[in-house]
């Protein structure tokens, strides 16, 4: 398998490379049970967000970061899920459509997580931020909830988005045509 050769946060990494289709090949980065990557990234990410009182990430592959972001900031964070638990009551939702799933999804979160949103500043974040699809909804969410987005961050930058002015990131990932 081919990979692409990269540093994050201080860590070399080797991500493999996907073909997303015929025209488009991404380099795949999942931080699940990649510790070092993730606190080092955390670590690096609240030196360079604005400030915030909670923190918001999607289900599933952005939950560690904003764990760990967590952790460090004391801070707490809400996940929107990508599906309707039996728990889940006053449910606010949108529709969202990212690079990794090829289809559109709904981001739902409860009506209790969604009040700690209400009247917040918001840090919302995510592994990689490529269309930007992902965040878009969780910007949408944010707001249906009543919170404030202050600052938008992830880890890598992927394709075009590493020339947004809008979003803090750690480093650009190219995109294989």
């Amino acid at each position: 398998m081919k990979s692409y050769k990269m540093t994050i946060a201080g860590c070399e990494r080797e991500l493999p490379l996907c073909k997303v289709d015929d025209n488009l090949t991404i380099a795949a980065f999942i931080m699940f049970g990649d510790t070092e990557v993730t606190v080092k990234s955390a670590t690096e990410l609240l030196k360079k967000v604005s400030d915030f009182d909670v923190i918001l990430t999607a289900e599933a592959k952005g939950i560690p970061l904003a764990y760990e972001i967590s952790r460090q900031s004391n801070k707490p964070y809400v996940v929107a899920r990508k599906s309707v638990k039996l728990y889940m009551n006053d449910i606010v939702s949108v529709n969202v459509k990212s690079i990794t799933t090829q289809k559109v999804q709904k981001l739902y979160l409860d009506g209790a997580k969604a009040n700690m949103l209400k009247g917040k500043n918001v840090l919302i974040v995510d592994d990689v931020i490529s269309t930007g699809e992902s965040l878009e909804a969780l910007k949408a969410l944010c707001k249906s909830a009543g919170g404030h987005t202050a600052c938008c961050a992830s880890v890598l930058a992927e394709g075009d988005a590493a020339e947004r002015d809008d979003i803090v990131f750690l480093e650009k990932l190219p995109l294989f045509t």
